[in-house]
């Protein structure tokens, strides 16, 4: 699977405004999601890594306690086993990536 069509991946809203796009490549999980000014996601920690890279709009992302804006150009680096929170502040679109590979989301 060198080459993945995103746009003809199945839209899952996985959180209240967080429509997302899923796949994997062999050692990672991708998200590309379309989301809601408002939408959030819960406090929360994962072994794995997870890179937010903001394409449109701005989210205020919380890592460990610390509370900052992510928009285009300015990516968040949340280390893995680190509690982190997400909230949209405009509408906009992003690409997560976690690695190691995750569970739970698409094909897994």
């Amino acid at each position: 699977m060198p080459f993945v069509d995103t746009s003809r991946l199945e839209v899952i809203e996985r959180l209240p405004g967080w429509h997302g796009r899923y796949f994997h490549s062999a050692s990672m999980t991708f998200a590309h999601y379309d989301f809601t000014r408002g939408a959030s996601i819960h406090e929360h920690f994962h072994p794995q890594e997870e890179v937010y890279e903001v394409i449109e709009g701005e989210l205020e992302v919380t890592i460990d306690g610390v509370a900052q804006i992510a928009r285009a150009g300015l990516v968040a680096i949340v280390p893995g086993d680190v509690r982190h929170s997400v909230k949209a502040i405009t509408d906009g679109r992003a690409i997560i990536v976690d690695y190691p590979r995750r569970g739970g989301f698409a094909d897994s």
